[in-house]
């Protein structure tokens, strides 16, 4: 059938196909999304159902998704901040290849491979899933953090890295290099493609972007904004660097511009797509006719050259002080290996380096450790990390003697703080428990007392004095916890008063549900007062805008009361807050007409 339709045709229809399929499906699993487009790969590629049979094609031009997103990133980073990471990304990230490509190599070399494959092997073998590890660190909001720094900076410099690599592949090979002259024309091309785009960056892309916004049509911004980073890529390739790198130098160059935003927004939903067709012809580019031939050898080559990265990487996390829960996840997404892996082998085999044969095997074990890495980040999540956050929370106060304060709290956030605090201040003594060992630490650090623990438990909770308290405080920020705590305290401690914090409408109507009547929402008073502050910036006295607040305020709890008998009836429940906020607007439209009547009145009685 697809044979009728024209090759773009049939080609979107199939991948777009798969992944609308595999990506939710494997999200539903909780695999998450690489897995899923990966699978999808493997399911259409040429070891699966056969409906795509090129898939070196596809993903050289799926490449260009890593390329847009090193261009985002780039946006998020001002010159003044990259500066800053200077040290990092040469210091660290040079550490990182020099590190994993010295072990490798010595490790193949004692295994009987000759030294000049050992060498191109180990230098391949030592990159990163730039796609992949960006990805998850976007996922998980790891990038703000002293891991994603980390990780970011190393594989920045492996960006730079691909060019000394890929220019001593010629002389491994023993294939006839350009004489001095050559190179020194070469490394002035190069300098000179760095100068145009540092200088058009500065002179000459802020000019024509502000000229093409004025013409008032989007579309054409967009095209302007795809045109800039294909325009980039296009130069660094021809003259030998890393596309990437380019497009990311030209983002970081745009990040202190006004267009900045704009730019994200138009490029993000191309990134996204371009990103997945990536991950989609990695799947479909492992051979598993390689891996059919020589499973083992397969397998001694993923778990070896990962394993030997992990003895490197880790300790290198160790010397950079990232957070010990963090660890797991940096090593291992430095420890697969890098889509720049399938160039640097297959520009060997070009070069007479290895035979064709062994580049498949390498260029396989790379896709083969980019499949495991997501399989291997749900095997941390589930089992290394809990158990490590048990093994390693610091030494802290616990509750070994039975407490007698009248008060009870049950989280010391932002929200718990608050309330401890007043009644410290207040001279009331009070039970404080939480389970954040990072925020006991700093709590601590201020003076205040505050058991480890976990509030769900019967146990802590009658040693921390629920037996004999009069009030318990439920200011844990997990619904879920929140909810378990209040039944736990009705069936056991019964003569408690409960005062609770609800997130949001939901939790606050679980919480009614369980007859608990003291409930604040944790946004809503502070919200009135910005809006009080709001109305008076418009003009309101400062008595007339917190009379109109309170106003509000009542009409919204009454509102709340109203609603919660139908909150698990959609419909009923969305007629009544029509209906309640109908009336609201029409009183007071009513009242600011008799206002303004009676201000009217007022100046045009005559003064005798």
């Amino acid at each position: 059938m697809t044979e009728h339709l024209p090759g773009w045709l049939s080609g979107s229809l199939v991948y777009l196909a798969a992944a609308v399929f595999a990506v939710p499906l494997a999200r539903a699993l909780g695999l998450g999304s690489i897995i899923g487009y990966l699978a999808a790969g493997i399911a259409i590629g040429p070891w699966g159902l056969g409906l795509v049979t090129n898939a070196p094609d596809i993903l050289h031009f799926a490449e260009f998704g890593v390329v847009l997103m090193l261009f985002l990133v780039g946006l998020e980073l001002e010159p003044r901040r990259l500066w800053n990471l200077r040290r990092p990304i040469f210091g660290w990230g040079s550490a990182q290849v020099l590190g994993c490509a010295a072990l490798i190599c010595a490790a193949a070399m004692l295994a009987g491979v000759p030294w000049r494959i050992a060498i191109v092997a180990a230098l391949g073998l030592a990159l990163s899933s730039t796609a992949i590890a960006l990805q998850v660190m976007g996922e998980r909001n790891l990038l703000p953090t002293s891991s994603g720094q980390a990780g970011f900076s190393i594989l920045l410099f492996q960006d730079v890295a691909a060019i000394p690599i890929l220019a001593l592949l010629p002389l491994l090979g023993g294939v006839a290099g350009t004489d001095s002259d050559g190179r020194w024309i070469e490394g002035l091309r190069i300098v000179g493609v760095v100068a145009v785009i540092v200088l058009g960056g500065r002179l000459a892309l802020r000019p024509l972007l502000s000229w093409i916004a004025r013409s008032g049509t989007p579309e054409i911004f967009t095209a302007a904004s795809l045109l800039v980073v294909v325009a980039i890529a296009a130069l660094c390739q021809l003259a030998g660097l890393s596309m990437a790198l380019g497009a990311f130098l030209a983002g970081v160059l745009l990040a202190e511009s006004e267009f900045r935003r704009e730019l994200e927004t138009d490029i993000e939903p191309f990134k996204g797509l371009l990103l997945g067709l990536f991950f989609i012809a990695v799947g479909m580019s492992i051979d598993f006719g390689v891996l059919a031939r020589s499973p083992l050898v397969m397998a001694g080559i993923v778990l070896g050259f990962m394993a030997v990265k992990a003895a490197v990487i880790y300790p290198l996390a160790r010397a950079m002080r990232i957070p010990t829960m963090e660890r797991p996840v940096f090593t291992l997404l430095l420890a697969q290996g890098g889509e720049f892996a399938f160039v640097v082998f297959q520009a060997a085999a070009g070069n007479t380096v290895m035979d064709a044969q062994t580049a498949s095997l390498l260029i396989g074990a790379v896709a083969v450790s980019m499949l495991l890495s997501p399989v291997l980040l749900i095997a941390i999540d589930k089992w290394l990390l809990p158990r490590w956050a048990n093994c390693n929370v610091p030494k802290l106060d616990e509750i070994s003697e039975q407490q007698d304060a009248p008060v009870v709290i049950a989280g010391f956030g932002r929200y718990g703080q608050i309330i401890g605090r007043l009644l410290t201040a207040e001279g009331f003594a009070s039970t404080v428990l939480d389970h954040d060992a990072d925020m006991i630490e700093a709590a601590r650090a201020f003076g205040y007392q505050v058991f480890y623990g976990d509030a769900t438990r019967l146990d802590l909770l009658r040693t921390a004095g629920a037996g004999t308290a009069k009030i318990l405080v439920v200011a844990v920020d997990d619904v879920d916890q929140s909810l378990a705590i209040v039944d736990l305290a009705h069936e056991h401690f019964p003569h408690l008063q409960i005062v609770a914090r609800a997130r949001d409408v939901t939790h606050w109507n679980k919480l009614r549900d369980r007859n608990v009547l003291r409930v604040e929402r944790e946004v809503f008073e502070s919200s009135l007062r910005s809006g009080r502050t709001v109305l008076e910036l418009l003009g309101h006295t400062a008595g007339e805008a917190r009379r109109q607040a309170m106003r509000f305020r009542r009409h919204n709890l009454q509102l709340f009361e109203q609603m919660y008998p139908h909150y698990q009836n959609r419909s009923k429940l969305i007629s009544v807050v029509k209906e309640g906020r109908r009336q609201f607007e029409e009183q007071m439209a009513q009242e600011r007409a008799e206002q303004d009547k009676r201000r009217q009145e007022s100046t045009e009685r005559p003064n005798w």
